[in-house]
């Protein structure tokens, strides 16, 4: 685990700087401006934050689909942080209170936000996706209702990966993981690792989990994994054979998580019939997949974007012991303080050092 750190200071002798985005790979440390938290708001002094995948996509080109950087933008949305200040209309939730940050804020008013899907909302605001603004800084402000409050034994860091683990639970739930699953990962990055813990939270009794790289394989058997499979090979259907050989039966479910057209394809191939693929990683905006035989098979073929109600059941899977801390600290391969963001999104980009998940410490280095 590789950890890079200055000298440290105090609080109050810090500045507020945040890592902002400017346009296509060009991420600087700047002064920003410290918020006042509105009614219904808290301001935060942020702690560990998460380099996610986005985070480096948007930094390499800018945009993301149809959400494109065209004004200045604070990085990073896997977040914790420490309530400093609150605004009017904020009960639950008190000065020094340790919390995980859910960065997708709807608009609690249409019909899927009533409804409960409010992932889907049109009007989201969600951190570090243009236009809104995310959390690599020293202070900022938040929803306080999207806002949950840590237990002692939950750290800074853990506390973080309760936003790629809410995907997980969220994918799995779509997927209809359930006690007995058997279970195909697509995948053993980040993404596919928090869908491997949270299918075995929820009684998965096997775990089969493909990759390109024989390093995250061997994080993903540390994590849990029954079996492991390295890709190579395009050929869909021969990997899909292979999957059944080894697990020894054709998947419940497969949830996909690399967005790459073959691997779609072979998890249409590899899913028994009547079952079902959740397409959690996005990759080309068409794609070629053998829709007949999903079509024909009945292979249910499902979306994820991000997750709704989802931080809760995370948080309690890992405040309970139903994901191991060891098992999250597998994940976090690299750390680094606030000033050294640039460093750490190369890190992120490159993979260096067999990174998987770079944290970057907004407050100190030490996890608490």
């Amino acid at each position: 685990m590789e950890r890079v750190q200055k000298k440290s200071r105090t609080s109050d002798e810090v500045e507020n700087i945040a890592a902002v985005l400017y346009g296509v790979d060009d991420l600087r440390m700047v002064e920003w401006e410290t918020p006042t938290p509105k009614a219904g708001e808290v301001l935060l002094r942020m702690q560990s934050v998460g380099i996610c995948g986005s985070d480096v996509h948007f930094w390499e080109w800018g945009k993301i689909g149809d959400f494109v950087v065209t004004a200045p933008m604070v990085m990073g949305h896997e977040a914790s942080g420490c309530v400093v200040a609150i605004g009017d209309e904020v009960k639950h939730l008190k000065v020094g209170d340790r919390v995980a940050i859910e960065p997708g804020v709807p608009c609690r008013r249409c019909d899927l936000c009533k409804c409960g899907r409010y992932n889907l909302c049109p009007d989201v605001k969600f951190g570090a996706c243009p236009p809104t603004h995310g959390y690599l800084t020293h202070y900022c402000c938040h929803d306080a209702d999207f806002c949950f409050k840590l237990p002692s034994n939950v750290s800074y860091d853990h506390a973080a990966l309760l936003e790629p683990l809410s995907v997980g639970v969220h994918a799995c739930s779509r997927a209809g993981v359930s006690l007995g699953s058997r279970v195909l990962i697509c995948g053993a990055g980040p993404i596919g690792l928090v869908c491997l813990l949270t299918a075995k939270a929820s009684g998965a009794s096997h775990v089969i989990i493909t990759d390109i790289m024989e390093q995250r394989l061997e994080v993903a058997k540390a994590m849990g994994a029954d079996q492991v499979i390295k890709v190579d090979t395009k050929d869909s259907q021969k990997l899909a054979n292979q999957i059944k050989d080894t697990l020894g039966v054709a998947p419940d479910m497969t949830i996909e998580c690399t967005g790459v057209e073959s691997s779609v394809s072979m998890a249409i191939y590899a899913t028994r019939s009547g079952g079902v693929v959740v397409l959690v990683g996005l990759g080309a905006p068409m794609a070629t997949v053998p829709i007949v035989n999903a079509s024909v098979r009945e292979v249910d073929i499902r979306g994820v974007f991000r997750y709704a109600n989802c931080y809760p059941v995370a948080l309690e899977m890992v405040s309970s012991g139903r994901v191991a801390p060891d098992k999250l600290d597998h994940m976090i391969t690299h750390h680094y303080e606030l000033s050294n963001a640039l460093q750490a999104f190369e890190t992120a980009k490159t993979g260096r050092g067999g990174a998987i998940k770079v944290m970057i410490h907004c407050d100190q280095l030490e996890t608490i």
